[in-house]
């Protein structure tokens, strides 16, 4: 809400102005309509400020809403500003395709192969090849941090100490947004997960993260290579249907351990099965030299749009 002021000689008036602010609805990564990971994006052109854009996303109540904050470019880019229910944040994944499918159909209105944005990680390529369903994002080099103790994880996860598989480390990685990986041995341990979050701060980990991903060498469709789940639980979400940002994680985790006996990933991923909202990853990672390169990709839906009064 606006509050205007307007000072004469004789009086002071005071009159509130309510905004009306557009949105669309995205599923992102879906096979299937209303599957996958929702999506809130507010064609607001900088009508809202800070503040405005953090009360709206805590409404909405999805894991993150996007504002498009000009409807011209900057820098070859358009700037995006993402939001949990809680605060900003510099990177995520089902976001920045579902903002940029939308740029790209409603704001440009033509079939263009790439959409930049601008945020606050940096700027993040969205490609959309010919002939192709999928929308891709190149995500920024990938950062290694510490190894976490398998027994004290396990019990974090609610698993068995056998469940973990020991041959590979439990390992932060961040392509913007920090992940801790954790390998286990079948999608039988994957599925009995029940994340303790008192246990879960032990690991140093707050509620911007760290988040815990688990994933086990098994697809839940015949076509699938890897299952994941992803516990944002100090969010205030038990658990995530789709999450590109911590797949690019998991994608680099793989290429840099050489998990399937090779630097090269060409991989589809299932996610929140769990939780009856199935979704399909792509992952596509290599090494460049000492650098390694990570695209995911999903499919983008859309689902409804809205008008906001602020």
């Amino acid at each position: 809400m606006v509050r205007r002021v307007y000072h004469s000689a004789s009086t002071i008036k005071t009159s509130v102005v309510t905004m009306k602010v557009r949105f669309h609805i995205t599923d992102v990564f879906a096979e299937n309509p209303l599957q996958g990971n929702q999506l809130a994006t507010f064609f607001d052109f900088g009508a809202l400020d800070a503040r405005q854009m953090q009360w709206i996303a805590k409404e909405m109540n999805f894991s993150e809403t996007t504002f498009i904050t000009s409807r011209e470019e900057n820098n070859g880019g358009y700037d995006v500003r993402i939001f949990t229910p809680n605060e900003e944040i510099p990177f995520a994944g089902h976001p920045t395709l579902g903002t940029a499918y939308l740029i790209r159909k409603i704001m440009i209105g033509r079939k263009i192969e790439k959409v930049v944005l601008n945020l606050k990680v940096g700027r993040i390529p969205v490609t959309f090849p010919k002939g192709s369903k999928l929308a891709w994002m190149r995500q920024r080099e990938p950062e290694f941090g510490k190894m976490y103790d398998p027994g004290l994880t396990s019990k974090v996860m609610g698993l068995n100490a056998k469940d973990i598989d020991d041959r590979w480390p439990i390992e932060e990685v961040s392509t913007g947004l920090p992940f801790f990986i954790v390998p286990v041995r079948s999608l039988e341990a994957l599925k009995r997960i029940q994340v303790d979050a008192n246990l879960l701060r032990r690991l140093n980990v707050t509620r911007t993260g760290p988040i815990p991903l688990a994933f086990a060498p098994e697809g839940q469709e015949a076509d699938q290579g890897f299952s994941v789940r992803v516990f944002p639980i100090l969010e205030g979400i038990a658990e995530d249907p789709a999450t590109g940002s911590g797949n690019g994680c998991l994608a680099a985790y793989l290429v840099k351990n050489a998990y399937t006996g090779s630097t090269d990933l060409d991989a589809k991923v299932g996610q929140g099965y769990e939780i009856g909202r199935p979704s399909t990853l792509y992952l596509k990672a290599w090494k460049s030299g000492e650098k390694i390169i990570v695209n995911v990709g999903g499919k983008v839906r859309d689902v409804a749009t809205g008008t906001w009064r602020v």
